[in-house]
């Protein structure tokens, strides 16, 4: 990891992920290597309680089942706290997306794969999609300011799915 002065270059499809192990909304720990067999979504988000973010997040819940029907996991990461984690989860109705709380040490999942905004304090908005081997096979960075078009990154699981 270096020692936190050097920024971390972004990830890139065909790296391998790194495993990780965060607390979701319900104090229950998600951990990448126990997806293996599953393509996982991590769809980083800069802040619980923003409207993009909300946006982004209910667009996980929306389309929870056709992820599941692909084998897919979609989890939304952000540098909030489990508590706040919760809260907003029960505010926004989300009962079936797991909302990790990538609080402490602050950013360390972000920051490993290169998507810490260090100015910001918080991360990129980004969506980064794993195959089943934990393999990185997509990563794209949106607008702070945007929700990400679901239906972009469906399709390319669809697409990867058949490749």
């Amino acid at each position: 990891m270096g020692d936190g002065m050097q920024p971390q270059k972004m990830i890139q499809p065909g790296d391998p992920a790194g495993n990780f192990s965060l607390k979701d909304q319900n104090d229950e720990t998600f951990d990448l290597f126990e997806n293996m067999e599953k393509t996982v979504l991590l769809s980083f988000h800069p802040l619980a309680w923003t409207a993009f973010c909300a946006g982004q997040m209910k667009s996980l819940e929306d389309n929870e089942a056709t992820l599941s029907s692909l084998n897919t996991v979609a989890v939304g990461i952000s540098i909030d706290s489990v508590p706040c984690k919760k809260a907003w989860a029960e505010n926004l109705g989300i009962s079936r997306t797991r909302l990790l709380a990538d609080f402490w040490p602050h950013g360390l999942v972000a920051q490993r794969y290169g998507l810490f905004r260090d100015a910001n304090g918080f991360s990129e908005r980004a969506n980064v999609v794993i195959d089943e081997k934990q393999k990185v096979v997509f990563v794209k960075v949106y607008p702070v300011h945007s929700v990400p078009d679901m239906q972009e990154v469906i399709t390319f699981i669809k697409n990867h799915r058949t490749a």
